[in-house]
């Protein structure tokens, strides 16, 4: 059974289970989930990214001339947490490296996920510490499928993501999980109106996006604002925005430092664009908040 725990606040609930440190249910204040429950066109709901966004070219982590195999996106979503803090509105978990992390990943860490719940927002800290003697190369992100409709009655093309900050209006495409060219997007200034055609080929990804919160909004056919959620962050400087190719009921939104290799790129993984360089001893924090209510802001 599933080792899962609750954490509750006047206008949200959250739940996250031991395996990838996962948040596997966002509910709001009348308990209406906002999370995809991991139906059978995707079998997560919103794994953690570490040590790696994306893929690997060829799957291969090269590292001081050898090679190690790292699957997409990395091996903490699939991996056991420990609880090391569990009450009524917080949870942590954290994880360390091993025998069988360092088979495919040659580095001492230690990464914590701290949940926390307050009013009607959930926030989700993550934090990556190298107790080890050499720079710790890492990418991290978060992985959040959230409802696409967002409310009952309105069209998936009825949704927008409403940027805090004007955007460039392209991303890069990705091509069997790698980088690939940018292409333009149908950005209306702030706002990218959303339709199943954006994911036909796979996701977007927006490297260094200039805002740090983004608006998932489900609109009245006249107008007006159904359902809000807020995402915002800190730390992160990417952002993917996914869902399958070939059509389902979630949006993925989400915050990233770091992506998968561009196309034709096949070097030392501390060198890989996007990649973080943590000093001996060093911790570094981000933190992704999820607001929910009738505007969905803080």
């Amino acid at each position: 059974m599933t080792d899962t725990c609750r954490i509750r606040a006047a206008s949200v609930s959250a739940e996250v289970s031991a395996k990838g440190a996962e948040l596997v249910s966002l509910k709001d204040a009348a308990g209406e989930e906002l999370l995809w429950q991991a139906g059978p066109e995707w079998p997560r709901h919103a794994p953690v990214l570490f040590p790696i966004v994306g893929r690997l070219s060829g799957d291969l982590l090269r590292h001081d001339g050898a090679a190690y195999r790292m699957t997409q996106h990395g091996f903490a979503r699939d991996s056991l947490f420990e609880w090391t803090e569990r009450s009524e509105s917080r949870v942590a978990l954290s994880l360390a490296d091993s025998a069988a992390t360092r088979a495919a990943y040659p580095f001492a860490f230690r990464l914590e996920l701290v949940y926390a719940v307050e009013g009607g927002i959930l926030s989700m800290i993550s934090r990556v510490t190298n107790p080890g003697a050499e720079a710790l190369p890492f990418c991290i992100g978060a992985h959040p499928a959230f409802r696409w409709p967002l409310a009952e009655g309105v069209a998936k093309d009825g949704h927008a993501l409403e940027f805090a900050t004007q955007e460039r209006g392209v991303a890069r495409s990705v091509e069997d999980g790698l980088l690939g060219p940018e292409e333009p997007l149908p950005f209306d200034g702030v706002t990218l109106a959303l339709s199943p055609d954006l994911f036909a080929k796979d996701a977007l990804v927006l490297p260094d996006v200039a805002s740090r919160s983004v608006r998932y909004v489900a609109k009245a056919p006249e107008g007006g604002v159904v359902r809000a959620l807020t995402v915002s962050w800190r730390g992160y400087g990417d952002l993917g925005v996914w869902s399958k190719p070939s059509g389902a009921s979630f949006l993925c939104i989400e915050p990233w430092r770091g992506m998968a290799s561009p196309i034709g790129w096949d070097g030392a993984f501390e060198d890989k664009p996007g990649v973080v360089r943590l000093q001996p001893g060093a911790t570094m924090e981000f933190e992704i908040r999820f607001s929910i209510g009738p505007a969905g802001r803080p």
